[in-house]
């Protein structure tokens, strides 16, 4: 189970960075996202024909991180995570499409392309809780079948 001081953190924010690497070649870039708590998943927006976009298709697994702009010390906050990105399937199509619009009503008027990150790894860093406190989740491995 999540922390919910993890799902407040990431609930309470809206731009992610998400770094993607194909070919040992790293780039990142930053997406407005919304949270959907029942799936554990973060959707945003990007098109695919930009250079993360295509290297989604290449390489799935990504990691990103959300954080609190702060100069005090005591103050900071932030998320790093892993997941692997997708495009919505089946009945997440309607799911995400409702929360991201629901966040952002500008959504309506464009073209968007939105993308899925089922979240595999959670690092959330607190100075609140203690200078340099971590709470870390981790998506529990899938049993093999028939086994």
């Amino acid at each position: 189970m999540i922390d919910r001081r993890i799902i407040k953190f990431i609930r309470k924010h809206r731009v992610l960075t998400v770094a993607t690497s194909v070919e040992n070649e790293p780039w990142c870039a930053n997406c407005f996202y919304v949270y959907l708590e029942e799936e554990n998943a973060i959707v945003f927006t990007t098109d695919p024909t930009t250079r993360h976009g295509q290297e989604f298709l290449k390489n799935a697994q990504i990691a990103g991180s959300i954080v609190l702009e702060t100069k005090i010390i005591g103050k900071i906050q932030g998320i790093q995570f892993q997941g692997i990105v997708s495009e919505p399937e089946g009945e997440m199509i309607d799911k995400s499409q409702k929360a991201y619009i629901r966040q952002f009503p500008v959504a309506m008027l464009m073209d968007t392309h939105l993308w899925v990150v089922t979240l595999t790894h959670i690092k959330y860093t607190d100075n609140r809780l203690g200078f340099g406190k971590k709470l870390i989740w981790e998506k529990p491995p899938t049993p093999l079948k028939g086994g």
